[in-house]
Protein backbone atom coordinates (compact mmCIF):
# COMPACT_ATOMS: atom_id res chain seq x y z
CA UNK A 1 0.00 0.00 0.00
CA UNK A 2 1.47 3.45 -0.66
CA UNK A 3 1.47 6.40 1.54
CA UNK A 4 0.35 9.73 0.25
CA UNK A 5 3.37 11.35 -0.65
CA UNK A 6 4.57 8.54 -2.42
CA UNK A 7 0.95 7.95 -4.70
CA UNK A 8 1.48 11.68 -5.49
CA UNK A 9 5.12 10.74 -6.53
CA UNK A 10 4.13 7.92 -8.94
CA UNK A 11 1.23 9.86 -9.93
CA UNK A 12 3.25 12.78 -10.83
CA UNK A 13 5.58 10.96 -12.91
CA UNK A 14 2.76 9.45 -14.66
CA UNK A 15 1.18 12.26 -15.66
CA UNK A 16 4.94 13.99 -17.17
CA UNK A 17 5.47 10.92 -18.57
CA UNK A 18 2.29 10.97 -20.89
CA UNK A 19 3.56 15.58 -20.82
CA UNK A 20 6.62 13.87 -22.71
CA UNK A 21 4.75 11.27 -24.13
CA UNK A 22 2.84 14.18 -26.52
CA UNK A 23 5.88 16.31 -26.86
CA UNK A 24 7.40 13.66 -28.56
CA UNK A 25 4.15 13.12 -30.90
CA UNK A 26 4.79 16.36 -31.38
CA UNK A 27 8.22 16.17 -33.24
CA UNK A 28 7.20 13.25 -35.03
CA UNK A 29 4.04 14.94 -36.74
CA UNK A 30 6.12 17.97 -37.18
CA UNK A 31 4.88 18.22 -41.04
CA UNK A 32 1.13 18.33 -39.26
CA UNK A 33 2.43 20.72 -36.55
CA UNK A 34 3.85 23.13 -39.82
CA UNK A 35 0.33 23.30 -41.08
CA UNK A 36 -1.37 23.57 -38.29
CA UNK A 37 0.97 27.21 -37.26
CA UNK A 38 0.61 27.75 -40.72
CA UNK A 39 -3.45 27.90 -40.85
CA UNK A 40 -3.85 29.54 -37.46
CA UNK A 41 -1.86 32.33 -38.66
CA UNK A 42 -3.15 33.10 -41.81
CA UNK A 43 -7.06 32.17 -41.08
CA UNK A 44 -5.84 34.91 -38.01
CA UNK A 45 -3.94 37.61 -40.49
CA UNK A 46 -7.41 36.81 -43.04
CA UNK A 47 -10.15 37.59 -40.14
CA UNK A 48 -8.02 41.07 -39.22
CA UNK A 49 -8.28 42.37 -42.33
CA UNK A 50 -11.64 42.49 -42.36
CA UNK A 51 -11.52 45.51 -39.63
CA UNK A 52 -8.15 47.14 -41.29
CA UNK A 53 -10.20 47.60 -44.99
CA UNK A 54 -13.43 48.46 -43.30
CA UNK A 55 -12.83 52.04 -44.75
CA UNK A 56 -12.47 51.09 -48.09
CA UNK A 57 -15.46 48.13 -48.35
CA UNK A 58 -18.05 50.19 -47.18
CA UNK A 59 -18.88 53.13 -49.09
CA UNK A 60 -19.00 56.30 -47.78
CA UNK A 61 -18.17 54.70 -44.10
CA UNK A 62 -15.45 56.52 -42.57
CA UNK A 63 -13.68 55.06 -38.97
CA UNK A 64 -10.84 56.98 -37.19
CA UNK A 65 -7.28 55.28 -37.44
CA UNK A 66 -7.67 54.65 -33.49
CA UNK A 67 -10.91 53.50 -33.45
CA UNK A 68 -9.67 50.75 -36.41
CA UNK A 69 -6.56 50.00 -34.13
CA UNK A 70 -9.36 48.95 -31.56
CA UNK A 71 -11.46 47.24 -34.02
CA UNK A 72 -7.87 45.24 -34.95
CA UNK A 73 -7.39 44.43 -32.10
CA UNK A 74 -10.33 42.93 -31.09
CA UNK A 75 -10.10 40.74 -33.96
CA UNK A 76 -6.53 39.59 -32.91
CA UNK A 77 -7.84 38.68 -29.77
CA UNK A 78 -10.48 36.86 -31.00
CA UNK A 79 -8.13 35.00 -33.10
CA UNK A 80 -5.61 34.06 -30.81
CA UNK A 81 -7.88 32.94 -28.17
CA UNK A 82 -9.68 31.09 -30.92
CA UNK A 83 -6.41 28.97 -31.98
CA UNK A 84 -5.68 28.59 -28.14
CA UNK A 85 -9.34 27.07 -27.03
CA UNK A 86 -8.58 24.72 -30.36
CA UNK A 87 -5.04 23.47 -29.80
CA UNK A 88 -5.97 22.90 -26.29
CA UNK A 89 -8.89 20.63 -27.60
CA UNK A 90 -7.18 18.82 -29.94
CA UNK A 91 -4.15 18.36 -27.81
CA UNK A 92 -6.52 15.97 -25.09
CA UNK A 93 -8.47 14.73 -27.97
CA UNK A 94 -5.45 13.49 -29.99
CA UNK A 95 -4.20 11.34 -26.77
CA UNK A 96 -6.80 8.33 -27.69
CA UNK A 97 -7.23 9.06 -31.10
CA UNK A 98 -3.28 8.41 -31.84
CA UNK A 99 -3.39 5.20 -29.69
CA UNK A 100 -6.30 3.93 -31.54
CA UNK A 101 -4.45 4.73 -35.07
CA UNK A 102 -1.88 2.56 -34.08
CA UNK A 103 -3.68 0.13 -32.10
CA UNK A 104 -2.30 0.00 -28.66
CA UNK A 105 -5.24 2.15 -26.91
CA UNK A 106 -6.80 -1.56 -25.35
CA UNK A 107 -3.34 -1.76 -24.01
CA UNK A 108 -3.23 1.79 -22.06
CA UNK A 109 -6.58 1.62 -20.75
CA UNK A 110 -5.18 -1.70 -19.27
CA UNK A 111 -2.42 -0.38 -17.40
CA UNK A 112 -2.82 0.57 -13.79
CA UNK A 113 -2.45 4.16 -14.38
CA UNK A 114 -5.70 6.37 -12.97
CA UNK A 115 -7.53 7.69 -16.05
CA UNK A 116 -7.43 11.19 -14.31
CA UNK A 117 -3.36 10.82 -14.10
CA UNK A 118 -3.03 10.75 -18.31
CA UNK A 119 -5.97 13.40 -18.35
CA UNK A 120 -3.95 15.95 -16.16
CA UNK A 121 -0.64 14.72 -18.44
CA UNK A 122 -2.47 15.43 -21.86
CA UNK A 123 -3.75 18.72 -20.30
CA UNK A 124 -0.99 20.08 -19.16
CA UNK A 125 1.20 19.65 -22.64
CA UNK A 126 -2.10 21.08 -24.16
CA UNK A 127 -1.81 24.73 -22.12
CA UNK A 128 2.23 24.67 -22.62
CA UNK A 129 1.40 24.00 -26.50
CA UNK A 130 -1.33 26.28 -26.81
CA UNK A 131 0.59 29.08 -25.23
CA UNK A 132 3.63 28.79 -27.75
CA UNK A 133 1.69 28.37 -30.55
CA UNK A 134 -0.57 31.16 -29.93
CA UNK A 135 2.55 33.15 -28.95
CA UNK A 136 3.88 32.49 -32.32
CA UNK A 137 0.44 33.51 -34.11
CA UNK A 138 0.89 36.71 -32.06
CA UNK A 139 4.17 37.93 -32.90
CA UNK A 140 3.48 37.23 -36.66
CA UNK A 141 0.52 39.40 -36.62
CA UNK A 142 2.17 42.22 -35.16
CA UNK A 143 4.32 42.16 -37.90
CA UNK A 144 1.15 42.79 -40.25
CA UNK A 145 -0.93 45.11 -38.19
CA UNK A 146 0.02 47.85 -35.60
CA UNK A 147 -0.94 45.95 -32.47
CA UNK A 148 -1.28 48.75 -29.49
CA UNK A 149 -0.65 47.34 -25.78
CA UNK A 150 0.78 50.16 -24.28
CA UNK A 151 -2.39 50.40 -21.59
CA UNK A 152 -2.65 46.67 -21.86
CA UNK A 153 -2.74 44.79 -17.94
CA UNK A 154 -1.14 41.63 -18.57
CA UNK A 155 -1.17 39.75 -15.29
CA UNK A 156 -5.27 40.35 -15.41
CA UNK A 157 -5.05 38.98 -18.44
CA UNK A 158 -3.08 36.01 -17.67
CA UNK A 159 -4.80 35.17 -14.65
CA UNK A 160 -8.53 35.28 -16.71
CA UNK A 161 -6.90 33.08 -19.52
CA UNK A 162 -5.32 30.71 -17.36
CA UNK A 163 -8.73 30.70 -15.55
CA UNK A 164 -10.68 30.13 -18.93
CA UNK A 165 -8.30 27.31 -19.56
CA UNK A 166 -9.71 25.04 -16.66
CA UNK A 167 -13.11 25.28 -18.04
CA UNK A 168 -11.70 24.29 -21.97
CA UNK A 169 -10.07 21.79 -20.58
CA UNK A 170 -13.05 20.11 -19.13
CA UNK A 171 -14.81 20.72 -22.41
CA UNK A 172 -11.29 18.71 -24.38
CA UNK A 173 -12.48 15.83 -21.66
CA UNK A 174 -15.49 15.59 -23.26
CA UNK A 175 -14.44 15.70 -26.92
CA UNK A 176 -11.79 13.13 -25.94
CA UNK A 177 -14.96 10.83 -26.36
CA UNK A 178 -15.42 10.99 -29.41
CA UNK A 179 -12.42 8.99 -30.70
CA UNK A 180 -13.41 6.10 -29.29
CA UNK A 181 -17.37 6.09 -30.21
CA UNK A 182 -17.05 7.24 -33.59
CA UNK A 183 -14.47 4.68 -35.92
CA UNK A 184 -14.69 7.00 -39.04
CA UNK A 185 -13.22 10.51 -38.20
CA UNK A 186 -13.96 10.55 -34.26
CA UNK A 187 -11.77 12.84 -33.80
CA UNK A 188 -13.35 15.60 -36.37
CA UNK A 189 -16.19 15.20 -34.59
CA UNK A 190 -14.84 17.76 -32.00
CA UNK A 191 -15.26 20.55 -34.17
CA UNK A 192 -19.29 20.66 -33.42
CA UNK A 193 -17.99 21.81 -29.88
CA UNK A 194 -15.73 24.20 -31.26
CA UNK A 195 -17.77 25.46 -34.02
CA UNK A 196 -20.71 26.11 -31.30
CA UNK A 197 -18.15 28.12 -29.17
CA UNK A 198 -17.18 30.04 -32.01
CA UNK A 199 -20.69 31.03 -33.13
CA UNK A 200 -22.04 32.47 -29.28
CA UNK A 201 -18.94 33.40 -28.11
CA UNK A 202 -17.98 36.53 -29.60
CA UNK A 203 -14.78 35.44 -31.23
CA UNK A 204 -14.67 37.77 -34.25
CA UNK A 205 -18.17 40.11 -33.01
CA UNK A 206 -19.68 41.07 -30.03
CA UNK A 207 -22.79 38.62 -28.49
CA UNK A 208 -24.79 41.47 -28.83
CA UNK A 209 -25.35 41.24 -32.11
CA UNK A 210 -26.72 37.41 -31.54
CA UNK A 211 -30.29 36.66 -31.54
CA UNK A 212 -31.53 36.60 -27.74
CA UNK A 213 -32.00 32.96 -27.85
CA UNK A 214 -28.19 32.94 -28.86
CA UNK A 215 -27.29 35.09 -26.12
CA UNK A 216 -28.44 32.81 -23.58
CA UNK A 217 -25.93 30.03 -24.97
CA UNK A 218 -23.36 33.17 -24.94
CA UNK A 219 -23.85 33.29 -21.04
CA UNK A 220 -23.19 30.16 -20.28
CA UNK A 221 -20.01 29.95 -22.79
CA UNK A 222 -16.58 30.20 -20.44
CA UNK A 223 -15.28 31.37 -24.19
CA UNK A 224 -17.21 34.25 -23.81
CA UNK A 225 -15.46 35.94 -20.61
CA UNK A 226 -12.64 35.33 -21.06
CA UNK A 227 -12.79 37.20 -24.28
CA UNK A 228 -14.42 39.94 -22.56
CA UNK A 229 -11.78 39.75 -19.90
CA UNK A 230 -8.77 39.90 -22.16
CA UNK A 231 -10.24 42.57 -24.40
CA UNK A 232 -10.82 44.66 -21.49
CA UNK A 233 -7.46 43.96 -20.04
CA UNK A 234 -5.83 44.17 -23.05
CA UNK A 235 -6.97 47.32 -24.81
CA UNK A 236 -8.13 49.19 -21.58
CA UNK A 237 -6.53 48.09 -19.35
CA UNK A 238 -8.62 47.67 -16.12
CA UNK A 239 -7.45 45.43 -13.25
CA UNK A 240 -9.04 42.08 -12.50
CA UNK A 241 -11.31 43.73 -9.66
CA UNK A 242 -13.33 45.71 -11.98
CA UNK A 243 -14.80 42.14 -13.72
CA UNK A 244 -15.00 39.91 -10.46
CA UNK A 245 -18.27 38.36 -12.13
CA UNK A 246 -16.27 36.97 -14.97
CA UNK A 247 -14.33 35.71 -12.43
CA UNK A 248 -16.41 34.16 -9.76
CA UNK A 249 -18.63 32.40 -13.60
CA UNK A 250 -15.19 31.20 -14.74
CA UNK A 251 -14.39 29.54 -11.12
CA UNK A 252 -17.52 28.23 -11.36
CA UNK A 253 -17.43 26.97 -14.86
CA UNK A 254 -14.29 25.50 -14.53
CA UNK A 255 -15.17 23.73 -10.92
CA UNK A 256 -18.20 22.11 -13.20
CA UNK A 257 -16.61 21.25 -16.69
CA UNK A 258 -13.60 19.27 -15.52
CA UNK A 259 -15.26 16.84 -13.32
CA UNK A 260 -18.05 16.64 -16.16
CA UNK A 261 -15.65 16.01 -18.27
CA UNK A 262 -14.07 13.32 -16.73
CA UNK A 263 -17.58 11.85 -15.87
CA UNK A 264 -18.79 11.81 -19.20
CA UNK A 265 -15.17 10.48 -20.68
CA UNK A 266 -15.24 7.20 -17.95
CA UNK A 267 -18.90 6.37 -19.48
CA UNK A 268 -17.82 7.11 -23.02
CA UNK A 269 -14.98 4.60 -22.41
CA UNK A 270 -17.32 1.85 -19.95
CA UNK A 271 -19.13 1.84 -23.50
CA UNK A 272 -16.76 1.72 -25.71
CA UNK A 273 -14.87 -1.31 -23.85
CA UNK A 274 -18.55 -3.03 -23.62
CA UNK A 275 -18.91 -2.85 -27.35
CA UNK A 276 -15.58 -3.07 -28.36
CA UNK A 277 -15.09 0.01 -30.32
CA UNK A 278 -11.42 0.46 -28.26
CA UNK A 279 -9.91 -2.03 -31.11
CA UNK A 280 -8.40 -1.25 -33.82
CA UNK A 281 -10.27 -0.18 -37.34
CA UNK A 282 -8.57 0.94 -40.86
Amino acid sequence: MLSFEQSVQRNSRVALAFLERNFNLTKRYWAWELVWITYNIVNGISVTYIAAGANAVIPGFHISQSQLNTAILVLVIGTAVWSYISTCFDDVAMLFTIEKWEGTLEYTFMAPIKRVTMMFGASIYAVIHGFVLTAIQLVVMAMFFHIDLSKANFWTAILILLLGTASFIGFGFITAVLPMLFTEYGDKMGFIVRSVILLVSGVYYPVTVLPKWMQTLSAISPATYVLDGLRRSLINGQPIWQMWSSVIILVISGAISIPAGLWVFRKGEEYAKRTGKLKRNG
